[in-house]
């Protein structure tokens, strides 16, 4: 019998914890995206990054000159990550969101999740995959 996970109370969590000491935490591009990035000869257009947490790689596609929409579950998560980026002077549009019932309208070149999918219910992953291709653009990544 396969033991189902457990995981936190996001909003929680980001209440209770600086987000500089999650494990999740990373201050700069992730090494795998920057290696996708080059591989697909992507140096701007529009990003979506999915359960943004800290921000970090929103705000690092952000300094790339993406123009990037970064939505998490957790308002506090949104508002931490938002005072970071108007702090550095970035301009990212963070967004309070929960991609299994989205009210985003956007349609993206490039959509990057380094912290919603693998939290998903097995039985809701389709439906994740269903609504991420309705917001890429055609021959989006």
């Amino acid at each position: 019998m396969k033991e189902q996970r457990t995981f936190p109370d996001w909003e929680q969590l980001y209440q209770a914890q600086e987000v500089e000491s999650m494990p999740w935490f990373h201050p700069d591009l992730d090494p795998d995206l920057e290696k996708a990035l080059k591989k697909l000869d992507l140096i701007q257009g529009t990003a979506l990054d999915l359960g943004t947490g800290p921000g970090t790689q929103a705000m690092a596609l952000a300094e790339r000159g993406f123009q990037v929409t970064a939505t998490d579950l957790s308002v506090t998560a949104i508002q931490k990550a938002q005072k970071q980026a108007q702090e550095k002077g970035l301009n990212v549009s963070f967004v309070q969101d929960d991609i299994l019932n989205s009210k985003l309208d956007l349609e993206f070149d490039f959509v990057l999740d380094r912290g919603c999918f693998h939290v998903l219910p097995p039985e809701r992953r389709q439906e994740y995959v269903q609504v991420v291709s309705h917001l890429l653009k055609e021959g989006g990544y």
